[in-house]
């Protein structure tokens, strides 16, 4: 019944749906990359330098005659990696720490929230930067500091879930019966404390895809000649004034998804906000 009711009230929101099929349609582009792309997104021909948008090439060619349609539609399955695996290991630390926090309260809650603050204290961005220099630009590293410095929202959130269902009727049921701890925070809380965190991991992989476009872009994310639509945007820039098409395309594809995936949240936090129904 709920779910009939989440997607219903979801279905009437047409900017959710728009994002909802946006993200869909990145993803099958991603996958099916290799069949959907009309050239090698690293075949060089220096015959077709800086060529603009044509029948041959829909979006024209970079410095090396590098196809920039095929080299876009590559550059997705990197921003889809790097969304889905940053948020998903800023989600799981998130998890543990907002759960352990909220149920245990206490002098754990206080050692956890100030880690939090602390956290929170630092420019996410420089932090990235600064960690990024150190470790070296590869897209694991990125994929990885950007999870880690991408939880504080979430432990926030669950924290607060548990706080407020711990002392629910079915938990105090639960250890009534004997239940451990472990099995009633896994099994009984973190199950009802899950929505606030599906809206905030879908709006954390448009942020995730930012950032990955603006280290690529710096020159500290995933390095040439693998296609992302960094440092695709990186060669606009050096030669914005005779081809603009280098700047625009990747621009909007940066535009489109971050857009799609701040739809789609949205949409779900309406859809399952009680507050909102009529």
């Amino acid at each position: 019944m709920i779910k009939r009711e989440f997607w219903a009230r979801f279905r009437r929101n047409r900017l959710a749906m728009s994002g909802l099929v946006l993200v869909a349609g990145m993803v099958v582009v991603a996958l099916a990359a290799p069949w959907l792309a009309p050239y090698d997104p690293n075949f060089i021909d220096l015959k077709e330098v800086l060529m603009p948008p044509s029948a041959e090439h829909l979006l024209g060619t970079d410095t090396l005659g590098r196809d920039v349609l095929s080299r876009i539609i590559f550059g997705s399955r990197v921003s889809l990696l790097v969304g889905f695996v940053a948020v998903g290991i800023g989600t799981l630390i998130g998890l543990l720490v907002g759960a352990l926090a909220g149920y245990y309260g206490g002098w754990v809650d206080q050692a956890l929230m100030r880690l939090v603050d602390l956290m929170l204290c630092f420019p996410t961005l420089f932090l990235i930067l600064a960690v990024i220099a150190v470790l070296g630009p590869s897209i694991w590293n990125i994929m990885v500091v950007i999870g880690l410095t991408g939880w504080m929202g979430v432990a926030r959130l669950v924290r607060a879930e548990f706080l407020s269902l711990k002392e629910r009727e079915f938990v105090v049921a639960a250890r009534a019966l004997g239940a451990a701890d472990a099995r009633l925070m896994w099994r009984h809380l973190l199950p009802n404390a899950l929505t606030p965190v599906m809206v905030s991991a879908t709006l954390g992989v448009a942020g995730a895809i930012l950032v990955e476009s603006a280290l690529s872009f710096l020159g500290l994310g995933v390095q040439p000649p693998t296609p992302s639509w960094g440092n695709i945007l990186t060669l606009g820039k050096d030669n914005i004034e005779i081809a603009w098409w280098l700047s625009f395309f990747p621009g909007v594809a940066i535009l489109v998804t971050v857009m799609s995936y701040n739809l789609l949240g949205e949409g779900i936090r309406e859809a399952i906000d009680p507050r909102l129904k009529e």
